[in-house]
């Protein structure tokens, strides 16, 4: 991913390690600060899940992976049953970080049964670094054939929406719903996309903003409720949005929003993608009404965070100090709705019979 950083243009991945720290673009920070946070064992590594500071299906996985290294490198003894314990315990702690996201737990299975193999303690600590970062690379590896597979459907000057952050950010590298874009970008088809804010945290307005600034895609953010309105004028082309996890028959969990684009797409006649990798099938979920959806904190509705004019971060009550309030951060859009789902080794549709 392209970042600026004080003038000058850089390389960075979403996440990656050094030693024995997991290292991650800080995601509350953008879009006003970049900085790179670093978590210290596993644990912190599940804080940084759970508080958000890595965020995104594919990026989550990524971390996970990395976490279940840390883990690894804290045993000191040669007993395989109680490594064993040990991988178990931070496997069972990294995955109750989140519930609806399915790359994380694909991540950690994946590791887990890798070390599983391993005949003793030193070979499991060299096949966690080796696994974990063979899942990163793999996981930026099916973002690129995302895009590759979804630009085709974008045309020179397509009018795109999109939903929530499914960029670089939400994965190791490229993103899913953004991959297409950015390759549209660099084959000189110039898309125009639409950034739905996507409220409470404003994923859209803080982050695909900014990643879009960084590739000089032309863009406009909007407010959540104002996409329907772009879609009746007709000038919205396409929506292609990312995934949480996605159901057997086609069904699939996003950012809360979601569910209202793809009724809204359907009634206009406009063509609804999803992009996402296979990591985020959970092919033992049979419909969306299987998907558990993370409930998040009240703050995050009845407030709204910014910096103020000396650039430092604030919490800005909106709402009555009495009112309570509900935050769904994911709902489902069953596939009925879905033109088709862009994954690493093409389009998949499902029938509606």
């Amino acid at each position: 991913m392209k970042v600026n950083v004080n003038g000058e243009q850089q390389d960075y991945r979403t996440v990656w390690m050094e030693g024995s720290e997991v290292c991650m673009i800080d995601q509350p920070k953008l879009p006003h600060r970049f900085e790179i946070y670093r978590s210290k064992d596993y644990r912190e590594t599940t804080d940084a899940i759970k508080n958000m500071i890595v965020r995104g299906a594919p990026a989550i996985g990524a971390t996970a992976a990395y976490g279940m290294v840390q883990a690894a490198l804290e045993f000191s003894g040669n007993d395989m049953e109680e490594f064993s314990n040990l991988i178990h315990e931070a496997a069972a702690t990294l995955t109750s970080a989140r519930p609806t996201a399915y790359d994380l737990f694909h991540a950690v299975d994946e590791i887990e049964s890798k070390l599983r193999k391993a005949k003793s303690v030193s070979e499991a600590l060299e096949l966690a670094r080796k696994a974990a970062k063979e899942y990163a690379d793999k996981s930026a590896e099916r973002c690129k054939k995302i895009g590759e597979a979804g630009e085709k459907f974008i045309k020179e000057n397509s009018r795109i929406l999109t939903h929530c952050n499914a960029g670089a950010l939400a994965c190791v590298d490229y993103g899913t719903a953004l991959s297409p874009i950015r390759l549209a970008k660099y084959n000189g088809k110039e898309p125009f996309v639409f950034v739905d804010e996507t409220r409470p945290r404003c994923q859209g307005s803080r982050l695909t903003s900014w990643e879009l600034i960084q590739e000089e895609i032309d863009h406009s953010i909007i407010v959540d409720n104002a996409a329907g309105h772009f879609m009746q004028k007709g000038e919205i082309d396409i929506v292609i949005v990312g995934a949480d996890r996605i159901a057997k028959n086609g069904d699939i969990a996003n950012k809360i929003g979601t569910y209202e684009k793809a009724v809204l797409a359907k009634e206009n006649g406009i063509p609804f993608y999803v992009a996402a990798p296979e990591s985020t099938f959970d092919r033992r979920c049979a419909t969306g009404a299987d998907i558990a959806i993370e409930e998040r904190g009240e703050d995050e509705v009845l407030s709204m965070f910014g910096i103020d004019e000396n650039g430092n971060p604030v919490s800005i009550k909106i709402s009555p100090g009495n009112s309570k309030a509900r935050n769904p951060a994911f709902d489902v859009t069953p596939a009925k709705y879905i033109t088709g789902i862009i994954t690493e080794n093409g389009i998949l549709t499902y029938s509606h019979d």
